[in-house]
């Protein structure tokens, strides 16, 4: 099954007080398993950068200048994810933004429906524990030491391993490859092998004898009538 992981880096908070998006990335997995297909964008906010935010994701907004506005990368985005799932951490965040964005360009908003929220499943398993990205690489093992700025697409790859966690771990794989080199050494080996002529499995003169002499100690045997 095709799904998307996304993650959005953002000017602020909240799209309706004037933050715009400034991030998207998308990595596209099957079976929770990351294929190497991304979608990742600068996008220009057309306003200032708040201190706290490029604290945050280090993109300032001389950088962001010269990248192009929503409206110029909202279709490529659309056409990248297409009907396919959404995996999210805090998909509320992410789909506030992005549907802010969509109907600003007269686009259709992002269904939540089909968003499989990151933050949710790890409460359910976790009661109680942090569930931010960050706490749950630690939890799982998971080398993020390169996360020294919220980057939209890296933080998608450290999700996607998240994600696969959360959804179970790696399961090992049936190698047919190595499987036919098993049978194949197996039948080497028996081929190898001296046989044994069988064993004679009837009973000596001397144990039919032993076995009558028991015979008459038992009253009234079955084996008699």
């Amino acid at each position: 099954m095709r799904e998307i992981v996304l993650d959005t880096e953002t000017t602020g908070l909240d799209p309706y007080a004037g933050h715009r998006i400034v991030e998207i990335a998308c990595l596209e997995v099957y079976s929770h398993v990351p294929t190497g297909e991304t979608f990742r964008r600068y996008i220009n906010p057309e306003r200032d950068m708040p201190e706290e935010a490029e604290r945050i994701h280090g993109l300032s907004e001389e950088f962001l200048a010269g990248h192009p506005v929503f409206a110029e990368v909202a279709q490529e985005f659309l056409d990248f994810i297409g009907d396919d799932p959404l995996v999210i951490h805090n998909a509320q965040f992410d789909l506030k933004f992005l549907n802010a964005e969509l109907e600003t360009c007269g686009l259709p908003r992002i269904d939540v429906a089909r968003a499989i929220d990151t933050v949710a499943i790890a409460r359910q398993r976790f009661p109680g524990a942090q569930v931010n990205l960050d706490a749950l690489c630690r939890r799982f093992e998971i080398d993020n030491s390169s996360r020294t700025f919220h980057g939209a697409l890296l933080d998608c790859e450290l999700l996607a391993d998240v994600y696969l966690e959360l959804s179970g771990g790696r399961q090992p794989g049936f190698d047919l490859n190595a499987a036919a080199s098993t049978q194949q050494q197996i039948k080497q080996s028996s081929a190898k092998r001296t046989l044994r002529p069988a064993r004679s499995h009837s009973p000596t003169t001397e144990e039919i004898e032993a076995h009558t002499a028991m015979l008459e100690k038992l009253k009234e045997p079955i084996w008699r009538h």
